[in-house]
């Protein structure tokens, strides 16, 4: 996985161990993760051991989400911003203020078209949030990285990169939501 490396400070070792026990192994040469699982001991509900094994990509973006979630709900806003790198050229930010935490994705736009198509689908978002009270707030900005990122290192400008920002409030962040708030974002 592109992004583990930049995930093992935030924890993502010991989050695959509470989600997956004994079923880390040494990674084998060339990967960063293993799951090893003895198939003549598995239980009778052989679907649920399959459907975790197949959010091994999810559980490793959530040790990142989890951690600054928790400094949110602390109200202790984080020292530094996490960068994961998900892709080659792309790159997404987290970072937690006491009442919110801030991801911003880095998009690069290999074609002028896709920044139209862009544009029109995150104006669905926008849209949707008229709708549904309950959702993030979602930023848009191409060429020039938000504000929340200026001072960063390393950051992709330019006219075929975009930024996508989710601004995440408590309701959002809290325990009872936390879990959907991680599946739907990681996603993006």
């Amino acid at each position: 996985m592109r992004m583990y490396e930049d995930l093992v400070k935030h924890g993502v070792k010991d989050l695959l161990l509470r989600e997956y026990g004994d079923s880390v192994i040494d990674p084998q040469d060339g990967y960063d993760v293993t799951l090893r699982y003895e198939l003549a001991t598995l239980p009778e509900d052989k679907d649920s051991v399959a459907l975790k094994a197949s959010l091994l990509k999810r559980n490793c973006f959530a040790s990142v989400f989890e951690k600054y979630f928790k400094m949110q709900e602390a109200e202790t806003p984080s020292e530094e911003t996490a960068v994961v790198h998900y892709h080659e050229e792309e790159a997404m930010y987290i970072s937690a203020k006491t009442d919110r935490v801030t991801v911003i994705f880095s998009t690069l736009f290999k074609d002028p078209d896709d920044i139209v198509i862009g544009k029109v689908f995150l104006q669905e978002f926008r849209d949707a949030r008229k709708a549904y009270q309950q959702a993030p707030q979602v930023l848009f900005s191409y060429g020039e990285p938000p504000r929340e990122l200026h001072g960063q290192a390393d950051i992709l400008t330019g006219d075929n990169i975009g930024f996508v920002t989710f601004v995440l409030f408590p309701r959002h962040t809290s325990a009872k939501n936390q879990e959907n708030t991680i599946n739907l974002i990681h996603q993006f």
